[in-house]
């Protein structure tokens, strides 16, 4: 039996190795990855991100619990957790390791949970984490949770992998400053404030609110590297959908308070992207930019095979010298005229 067959089949070991692999990027990591494709496409991938403090991995932990543990009436689902860490700045592995707020969920067949390093990426994923949620997918898990690093305003990279996007606020964290950052407000389809347990939640959830009430609304699946972009519409949906108005809920992660209406909230939001199309536009957003991702790799290395030896240096040269500019200097190395 292949490891893709293994995993395929539910052996866990088979999956955390090949896990290793694609997370490493080695060749047969990326083979497994063009076999285990095709069975993609059912999980709901959900994504927790905030700043640091806010108890993303908390929150995590409790809603991985709550779709192992359902109400009466529902059934339990198949849960993965992809915890992007801090890298380590000596050995570039993840500084957390395996996660201590999580042990409860361990020797659960049903919850995978793997760390991994975010290696200087400063989007709050590492290169390597749609991969694993893809080996995840086709593992047959339900729901994928993604927790970002916690670097703030500039974690919108989980938006462009996830299908819903929690954005985790707690008070007594500058909650007013945070709010006014819309770089991170527009990628939440769902607000929580967590630690609402706390002096200061109402001043949180209403500097929240406002902020909502100032914004414009987007539709996150439309844009492509900064730029509104046609997407092609659902079919059986010719009338756009009304928009989705952002709501807020209060938590308390640590003793699971708020906890299955927050996750009444998620359910609501995957059947208003089902029923709206939105399901589709984000897996074409998706898709296309893990296409362009591992295009401009593939080019930029086709190309540095391609460039006589010593000319890239002969090149950087000129340029720390400052007789070329940036610009002056790709086009040398792309029209492979060298100016004087």
């Amino acid at each position: 039996m292949t490891l893709v067959e293994a995993v395929l089949s539910g052996e866990r070991l088979a999956l955390a190795r090949l896990l290793t692999q694609v997370e490493n990027d080695t060749p047969a990591g990326r083979a497994a990855l063009s076999e285990l494709f095709p069975h993609t496409g059912k999980a709901h991938l959900i994504g927790v991100t905030g700043a640091p403090g806010t108890g993303k991995s908390s929150l995590v932990n409790q809603l991985a619990r709550y779709y192992r543990r359902p109400p009466e009436g529902q059934a339990p689902r198949r849960v993965a957790v992809v915890a992007v860490d801090p890298a380590s700045p000596f050995t570039g592995g993840a500084l957390l390791g395996d996660r201590v707020r999580m042990r409860d969920l361990s020797g659960d067949p049903g919850v995978f949970i793997r760390s991994m390093s975010a290696r200087g990426s400063l989007g709050g994923l590492a290169p390597a984490t749609g991969g694993l949620v893809e080996v995840f997918d086709a593992a047959g898990f339900e729901v994928i949770l993604i927790e970002t690093v916690g670097a703030g305003q500039a974690e919108v990279d989980v938006a462009r992998l996830a299908h819903t996007t929690l954005v985790v606020e707690a008070p007594g964290l500058g909650d007013d400053i945070q709010a006014i950052k819309a770089g991170i407000l527009e990628i939440a389809d769902i607000l929580v404030v967590n630690k609402a347990d706390r002096p200061g939640v109402e001043n949180t959830e209403r500097a929240l609110r406002g902020m909502l009430q100032l914004a414009h609304p987007v539709d996150r699946s439309s844009l492509h590297h900064g730029r509104m972009v046609e997407l092609p519409v659902a079919t059986g949906n010719p009338e756009p959908a009304p928009a989705w108005e952002t709501p807020i809920y209060r938590t308390v992660a640590t003793e699971g308070a708020g906890v299955a209406e927050l996750a009444a909230a998620i359910q609501r939001h995957r059947d208003y992207l089902t029923s709206s199309g939105g399901w589709e536009r984000r897996e074409h957003a998706r898709l296309q930019h893990e296409l362009d991702a591992i295009l401009q790799v593939a080019l930029i290395a086709r190309w540095r095979d391609s460039v006589p030896a010593g000319r890239y240096q002969e090149v950087l040269d000129r340029l720390l010298s400052r007789r070329l500019s940036p610009h002056q200097a790709v086009a040398a190395l792309l029209d492979g005229d060298l100016a004087p």
